[in-house]
């Protein structure tokens, strides 16, 4: 017998906005959870607020606030905290490296932690997650960071038979923070992994980018009204193109975000196929001074009502400069408020 909640909330779909920051305020009751960057901190201590060490080159003032559909229950199971409402779940967890030996078992312990908690879940399919930490480019061949913290997210997660892995970003702080940090979107219904026509699907990469290909989609259709892209870069096929050319390379990565919206767009044709109003988007740029070059290409391709922030952060290939992800929402026929993603 179908679940009756999950047969009349099955077109529903989270809220995300970029709202002010105000670190004397309180988050509304309907937060499910509310992420800051850089230095920014809050005298309210709301297990929902979560701040990540990137520093905000642009849209410093900001905030990322998802919002739920109904009334949120809030609670703790281990080493996650999370948030839910009946269609959505937002999760956190925080590990330090040094007490797992690295950053392998600190992977592999913290997606061992989330497996075990969505396997028991009302909300047990994996949408959307973000995994930030220190140094993601240390070390060479396969001891790069990046690449072992691939090996211990397969270790703790397990390795998809259908390659159905949810959406995902990984980028690397300069805080010194032995850290892992990483917060998920989870749903009561599971999602549609959306791929690239122009990039190889990241779980098929040969096997020059480490011992263990890294398990995500590039983007994941929600109830077909949202689409949440991956981290996107300059990659076509399995290929860095445009090597220190940072202009080249968010052209781009410009390009692969809008392939993958064409490709959601014909499975979900509400999705506007075009970035614009309905679009919320994030830049992790490997160099800070290039933030005027970034706003100018911005600047050619986006109109200006687009919601986006740029932040300080290094991408997992070393010859990657920048590095770009979108939230796409369809919008509503009675939506007045275009700053939020539907």
């Amino acid at each position: 017998m179908s679940d009756p909640a999950v047969s009349h909330h099955v077109a529903a779909v989270p809220h995300i906005e970029y709202p002010p920051f105000d670190p004397t305020a309180t988050l509304p009751d309907d937060a499910l959870i509310a992420i800051t960057f850089g230095d920014a901190r809050s005298r309210y201590r709301d297990p929902r607020l979560l701040r990540v060490g990137l520093e905000p080159l642009q849209g410093f003032e900001l905030m990322e606030i998802w919002r739920a559909n109904g009334p949120v229950r809030t609670g703790q199971e281990g080493l996650i905290r999370y948030a839910a409402d009946v269609d959505f779940l937002a999760g956190v967890l925080e590990i330090d490296e040094r007490h797992h030996g690295g950053i392998v078992g600190a992977a592999e312990a913290a997606y061992t932690a989330i497996r075990g908690f969505l396997s028991s879940s009302s909300h047990p399919h994996l949408l959307r997650v973000w995994n930030y930490f220190d140094e993601i480019n240390g070390g060479t061949g396969d001891a790069e960071r990046y690449k072992q913290f691939c090996v211990g997210r397969a270790a703790g997660f397990g390795v998809s038979a259908t390659g159905n892995y949810p959406a995902a970003t990984v980028i690397g702080r300069r805080d010194g923070d032995p850290k892992l940090q990483i917060y998920w979107l989870a749903g009561r219904v599971a999602g549609t992994a959306v791929e690239n026509p122009r990039q190889t699907n990241p779980h098929r990469y040969p096997r020059q980018y480490g011992p263990m290909a890294p398990q995500f989609s590039r983007a994941m259709l929600i109830a077909n009204r949202l689409v949440m892209i991956s981290g996107t870069a300059s990659i076509v096929g399995h290929a860095s193109h445009h090597p220190d050319d940072l202009q080249s390379q968010l052209n781009e990565t410009l390009h692969n975000l809008g392939s993958v919206l064409r490709k959601a767009a014909s499975q979900a044709p509400d999705i506007p196929v075009e970035l614009g109003r309905r679009s919320l988007l994030k830049i992790y740029v490997r160099e800070p001074p290039s933030l005027p070059a970034v706003q100018s290409i911005v600047r050619e391709w986006l109109p200006p009502e687009t919601p986006y922030i740029v932040l300080a952060g290094d991408v997992c290939r070393a010859d990657l400069l920048v590095e770009a992800e979108c939230i796409q929402g369809a919008p509503f026929a009675s939506s007045t408020d275009h700053s939020v993603i539907e």
